[in-house]
């Protein structure tokens, strides 16, 4: 196991508001999807804005071939509506292997709970759960995220390794490397959160996200305008 020179543990406050006038700036956020480094896909995250709403579209779509045959494949699209830095629906369907899974919440205001309809859970929520896209930072900033496929909750840690320079298509970007692991490692492995992720504050912008599992995956930060 790889040891670390730094370990910081992230503190987290009660509630979590994703700060939206971080991303005020940006239209589209377009990122790649590697497997074993051969390019099968992407993730596109598209801003619309009215007044003191956010709508955060995402669009992901990969396959993974072998020998020409497809064995793993996912397209899917969601919607994060805010109001202010609320979170206040997210709705979602995604084809996985041919098997239909989605995700219906709406943040309930008098009991300041998200109430979660999903293929893998339903039921209520604490405000302080992030949606597990990699758009936002806050990502890194929860103890707990909620699955943008299936609902599930996945309580998790997050440490932080130290800065690093990375290089991306042709750019060089100063990032904060952290790790980020489920909570509970008794889960089994194809259910445990085991994330690399880099992230540059300059742009309040997550560069690469790295895992294994069947495979070595990586999603790479290609273009945001």
């Amino acid at each position: 196991m790889k040891k670390f020179l730094v370990l910081i543990i992230i503190l987290f406050s009660s509630k979590v508001m994703a700060h939206m006038d971080h991303y005020k700036k940006y239209n589209k956020i377009e990122m790649d999807i590697f497997r074993n480094g051969e390019l099968i896909g992407y993730n596109y995250y598209f801003f619309t804005r009215k007044g003191s709403e956010t709508i955060v579209t995402n669009q992901i779509k990969f396959s993974v071939k072998i020998l020409g045959a497809t064995i793993f494949q996912v397209e899917g699209y969601g919607e994060e509506k805010y109001l202010k830095d609320q979170l206040i629906s997210y709705d979602s369907k995604t084809l996985q292997n041919n098997k239909e899974k989605f995700v219906n919440l709406i943040f309930d205001n008098d009991k300041d709970k998200f109430n979660i309809k999903g293929s893998s859970y339903s039921g209520e929520a604490p405000t302080d759960n992030i949606i597990g896209n990699w758009w936002s930072h806050k990502i890194l900033q929860t103890d707990s995220q909620i699955s943008p496929i299936s609902g599930s909750i996945k309580e998790q840690v997050v440490t932080f390794v130290g800065k690093e320079k990375i290089e991306q298509y042709g750019k060089t970007y100063e990032v904060d490397h952290f790790k980020l692991n489920s909570k509970d490692m008794s889960l089994p492995k194809d259910k445990r959160l085991d994330f690399d992720i880099w992230f540059d504050k300059k742009n309040s912008m997550i560069i690469r996200v790295s895992y294994s599992r069947m495979g070595n995956w990586e999603y790479r930060l290609k273009n945001f305008e």
